[in-house]
């Protein structure tokens, strides 16, 4: 298998040109060529409005030696790399794997310790994901919560109700991220996301990828309990309680609880477990038409075939804080994330094809402990309570709103200019400012800005601003060591919710990493 890169073809191609160049590139002959595979694509912007796509190619060739000698350093051979589940340990478990918590860290541990037969237990608060699309659906119409079944709990995690982004930072030499995607793709998503620079799902096939892993991980022996939060453990007994009132034994437990689980925080902190308060980022979701993204980074309204443009975007301010974008979502939603009566947060969804009119991000603050006004362990959690309870009052339990304009000089919008809110869930003018303290308010307004000089419009007086963007990530970390255990040596924090990991890809591949660990030191349960 041979491998070349920066192969340039202009946006709108066909599949057809895009093996015709690479035959000519290599000269060879159409008979030579016994097939490809696209390893990566990314846009070129470089020389709007001409829009290119770059590749990276695998392909396999008669005559190999002959085209490494005539290509010389612009192809490499490769070879594949293939993920691999370890080999099981000796100890014997007091009882089969409990995961509590079934986004993609739970979700993606239970398949591996399926898949090695250890019948994983995957207890979940929340409903289905079925089920608990109606529950969201009946929240954004209704604005009646379930507080156990909602954006941020349920199968699937909060990723489900987001744009499916599927890119990491996570650097990766033993194939896990390839393991997902690939994963992703067996069990619905589309096969783009195997190659595209920025891949993502969207919430519409996200919920049947999920509804197929779960399958899978049934047929191979686990088992799903939805509606079954674990309300304490019983270190001592080497068990949970599962609704205050069922106790379950548990082999190893898996905690892939996710950003939101407060209360099993707290639970945790009263049996001693050790954690620690972490940085995270609060701020608003800010839209903008998208067209007018697509203008700035094409260099065109018209987009043709192109994908919605999106952007990343970074500011260093004066007062040392930094603010960025985060959770971009090209032609998406604003959705109302709450999970706790009586307060509120957003966040942003696409659907697979992000045909929305509007594009919306996260512009986001980073807080650190010395901003909680506490040095609890939980005392992010409070401050994000803090700001949650301020949204909820300011649009009285609809997502208030705010023009950037209005929010730069305090007062509450009356009306709006070109952009109208895309937003699941009630909506209201309220004074997104009084969220904050008023640094963090000073600082999205002077990093909304900058930014506007970096995309023509973004900072315009019509922009709109709704909050509060508070579940960024976990505002603590459930400390474990190099064999991903707690100090209670049977109980393995994991994923986000642990404070181990920023997103779908990140999260499931922590899934995996614990699952490994649990494999490498456990034998096969017995049979039941």
């Amino acid at each position: 298998m041979l491998r070349i890169s920066q192969l340039k073809l202009p946006a709108g191609h066909t599949e057809e040109q895009l093996r015709d160049r690479l035959i000519k590139v290599l000269r060879i002959s159409p008979d030579d060529l016994i097939s490809y595979t696209i390893r990566r694509q990314s846009v070129d912007a470089r020389k709007k409005p001409e829009i290119f796509y770059v590749y990276t190619i695998e392909f396999d060739v008669k005559r190999e030696n002959a085209v490494i000698r005539h290509m010389k350093n612009k192809v490499q051979k490769v070879s594949e790399q293939t993920y691999r589940i370890p080999d099981h340990g000796t100890e014997v478990p007091s009882g089969r794997p409990i995961i509590v918590g079934s986004g993609p860290a739970g979700l993606f541990c239970a398949y591996l310790l399926a898949h090695s037969g250890m019948r994983p237990i995957v207890l979940e608060r929340g409903n289905s994901v079925r089920e608990r699309k109606k529950d969201v659906e009946r929240f954004w119409a209704t604005g009646i919560l379930d507080p156990d079944s909602n954006v941020q709990f349920g199968e699937g995690g909060a990723g489900t109700f987001s744009d499916g982004k599927l890119n990491t930072l996570v650097k990766d030499h033993a194939g896990r991220n390839r393991f997902v995607l690939e994963t992703f793709v067996r069990f619905g998503a589309p096969k783009e996301i195997l190659y595209q620079q920025k891949p993502h799902i969207g919430t519409d096939i996200l919920i049947d990828v999920v509804e197929s892993m779960r399958g899978r991980i049934i047929e191979l022996g686990g088992e799903f309990h939805f509606r079954s939060q674990v309300t304490d453990i019983l270190p001592e007994e080497h068990a949970v309680v599962v609704n205050e009132n069922e106790k379950m034994s548990a082999g190893p437990l898996v905690l892939a609880v996710g950003h939101s689980a407060r209360d099993t925080f707290e639970m945790l902190f009263r049996h001693d477990l050790p954690m620690e308060a972490k940085s995270f980022a609060v701020g608003v979701r800010v839209e903008h038409l998208q067209k007018t993204i697509d203008l700035s980074q094409y260099g065109r309204e018209d987009r043709g075939s192109l994908p919605a443009a999106a952007y990343k975007l970074t500011e260093k301010l004066k007062n040392g804080r930094g603010v960025y974008t985060f959770c971009m979502c090209p032609g998406g939603y604003v959705v109302n994330a709450s999970s706790e009566e009586g307060q509120l947060a957003v966040n942003g969804m696409s659907y697979h094809d992000r045909a929305g009119r509007n594009a919306n991000s996260a512009v986001i603050v980073t807080v650190s402990p010395k901003d909680y006004g506490s040095d609890h362990v939980l005392a992010g959690i409070a401050f994000q309570r803090r700001l949650e309870r301020n949204a909820w009052e300011e649009g009285q339990g609809k997502v208030p709103v705010q023009c950037f304009g209005d929010f730069c000089s305090d007062r509450l919008s009356k009306d709006f200019g070109r952009i109208i809110p895309s937003i699941k869930g009630k909506f209201t003018f309220g004074n997104v400012r009084h969220i904050f303290p008023d640094e963090i308010s000073e600082s999205i307004a002077e990093g909304i800005s900058a930014m506007g000089r970096r995309i023509t419009g973004f900072s315009d007086d019509d922009v709109v601003l709704s909050g509060v963007e508070s579940r960024t990530s976990s505002p603590v970390r459930i400390l474990r060591n190099e064999n991903f255990e707690s100090k209670i040596s049977w109980i393995y924090p994991c994923g986000e919710g642990a404070g181990y990991a920023g997103g779908i890809t990140s999260a499931a591949m922590d899934g995996m990493k614990v699952a490994e660990a649990v494999i490498r030191k456990y034998a096969v349960p017995e049979s039941d």
